[in-house]
């Protein structure tokens, strides 16, 4: 059997069974060693996702490893990227209003120092 008509099942067992290196066998086969590491993985139920292939390809970039971050920080990360829209969501809304009214709802309805001080409790 020629070099062409090597199957990828037979590259993936070749590799499996023998002492041969991914490079070695894509040199062997005119075949990207990354190609045989994929097939490899595939085969044995580990290919990665998208996902994980951007994320090793980022890493290779920057040279450092992404930290995984736990479910309950995303969850908290999540929630504060929705309050910090709301909260601008919130201030677009007193902006325009005080554009359209003339007023400085801010400034208005502020506590005043006489009245902070008027709901104080007495200390003893």
């Amino acid at each position: 059997m020629g070099k062409n008509k090597t199957t990828r099942e037979e590259i993936v067992a070749e590799y499996l069974t023998g002492n041969i290196s991914y490079r070695a066998l894509g040199e062997k086969y005119n075949i990207p060693h990354r190609s045989i590491c994929d097939w490899v993985l595939e085969y044995q139920g580990r290919k990665p996702t998208h996902r994980e292939k951007m994320k090793r390809k980022r890493e290779k970039e920057s040279g450092t490893k992404e930290v995984e971050l736990t479910n309950d920080v995303k969850i908290l990360q999540e929630a504060s990227r929705k309050q910090q829209l709301h909260i601008k969501l919130l201030e677009e809304i007193i902006r325009l209003s005080e554009e359209q009214t003339g007023i400085d709802f801010k400034k208005s309805l502020a506590p005043s120092n006489h009245e902070c001080r008027a709901k104080r409790k007495p200390q003893y």
